[in-house]
Formats: C-alpha cells, sequence, structure tokens
C-alpha cells in the first residue's frame, strides 16, 4: 500500500513538471515574437491608404495599353504633358515681300480697266487710289521763255536776227508763255532737241523745249503687303498699258 501510494505521488510530480514545461516554453515563445514580427513589417514606415488612395496608387502604376511601363521615360511624359509657358510668343508671320507697291498713271479708260483685272486679286483695304492732273502730250515747242513785256520781247528778237536765226515769232494772248519766242513745233521730242542742239551751234543758249497738249486727270494705284507672287501678277497687268511703271513707294 506504502509503495503503491510512493508511485502514484512520483507520477503527479512528474505531469506537473511536464505541465510547468510547457507553460514555461509557450511563455518563452511569445516573448521573443514581437521581435520577430518587428522584423518582418517596418511599422515605422508604413502608411494606411483609404480605398479611393490605394486604386489612384494602382492606376499610376500600370503600364500604358501596347507597351510596357518602362517604354516611358519620366522626362518623356513630362514633356508631353507640360502645357507651353504662358505669355510665350508665337512664331512671327512672314513678312511680306513688298510693302507698298505703285502703278501708274492711267488715263480714265485704262484706270476702269485695270481697276476690272485688279478686282480679281481682292485687296480690299490694301488698295488706293490717287488722282493727279497731267498732260497729254502731243508735240514739243522750242522756245525762248518768256521775256515779260513786248519791248523786252522785241529785243530778243532783235539779238536772234544778228545771230542768222529768222524763223521765230512771238507768243501773245493770255498764257504763262505770252511773250516768249517761239523757234519752233515738233512732234517728237528727238526733233526738238536736234533744234535745240542747231541753235546752240548758232549761239543761242537761252532756248528751252516744253511739251504741248491738253491737261487731264490721270490716277496713279497704291498697293500695301503684296508678297513676290501677287506682285509679278500686277506688272504683268501693267505691261498691257502704254506708260504705267511698277515701282516701290514709301
Amino acid at each position: 500500500m506504502l509503495r503503491l501510494a510512493f508511485w502514484s505521488l512520483l507520477f503527479l510530480n512528474a505531469a506537473l513538471f511536464a505541465y510547468a514545461q510547457g507553460l514555461l516554453g509557450t511563455a518563452r515563445s511569445n516573448e521573443h515574437e514581437p521581435a520577430r514580427l518587428k522584423r518582418q513589417f517596418n511599422t515605422a514606415r508604413m502608411t494606411l491608404l483609404t480605398r479611393d488612395q490605394a486604386e489612384a496608387a494602382a492606376k499610376a502604376a500600370a503600364p500604358p495599353a501596347g507597351g510596357d511601363a518602362a517604354d516611358v521615360t519620366p522626362s518623356a511624359s513630362a514633356a508631353a504633358s507640360a502645357p507651353a509657358p504662358a505669355g510665350a510668343p508665337s512664331a512671327p508671320a512672314p513678312a511680306p515681300a513688298y510693302a507698298c507697291t505703285e502703278i501708274g498713271p492711267f488715263n480714265s479708260t485704262d484706270a476702269r480697266r485695270f481697276e476690272a483685272r485688279l478686282a480679281a486679286l481682292d485687296l480690299g483695304d490694301r488698295q488706293s487710289r490717287q488722282t493727279i492732273q497731267a498732260q497729254d502730250v502731243s508735240s514739243w515747242l522750242v522756245h525762248i521763255p518768256t521775256q515779260g513785256n513786248k519791248e523786252a520781247a522785241d529785243r530778243k528778237a532783235a539779238e536772234l536776227r544778228n545771230l542768222g536765226v529768222t524763223n521765230f515769232y512771238v507768243l501773245q494772248g493770255d498764257s504763262p508763255l505770252k511773250y516768249a519766242i517761239s523757234l519752233g513745233v515738233f512732234k517728237t521730242e528727238n526733233g526738238a532737241q536736234a533744234m535745240l542742239a542747231q541753235l546752240g551751234k548758232q549761239g543761242v543758249h537761252s532756248a528751252r523745249i516744253a511739251p504741248r497738249g491738253p491737261q487731264t486727270t490721270h490716277y496713279v494705284y497704291r498697293l500695301r503687303s503684296l508678297d513676290a507672287a501677287t506682285r509679278k501678277r500686277i506688272e504683268g497687268f501693267a505691261e498691257r498699258y502704254d506708260g504705267a511703271d511698277v515701282k516701290s513707294c514709301g
């Protein structure tokens, strides 16, 4: 009986010792658990995100359709999306080749025809017309300018006779040439120049040439901001009219 009690007590002590060892082992394991979790998760660098923030981050990290994320460099992406600087000047428009072009003169008939051709160019307010008074030259007068009165004209006539010039007459009438001395009227300027040279050889050095013909209204056109192609077309228009010149103006 004593022997059975002894073995029962010994067995109970062994069971209690084993139970105590188990509790101590669990405690030691739990004692090191926080350190292990800290090594796996760096809680100092963790940030909690909302659902919207997480979805936005996932979209930003996704590669574009049809290519890899590595295909788009940060510099290329920034350059493509960067807006133009505020106030940046735009590229200037090319300056016109001809700022101002003058064509003319035209008489009234030729002016109407010329304007009809200009209408096809649709120049708008870049086109203007000026009216000038001009002389339609029909002949050329070789003469000595007015002497101011009859007595002075008679003295000049006497000098001409002494030089051997007899083909002349004193102009009369109410005109700027009153008391001038005519030495001949010629159809061409060349004929008048030949007469002037002959009189010089005879010692007459005060003679002059003056165009003759009625005063008429002429027209001159000014065109602004023309390109080279339009200027060339206008030069072709002007070639159809005698005396019409094309030149640059201020």
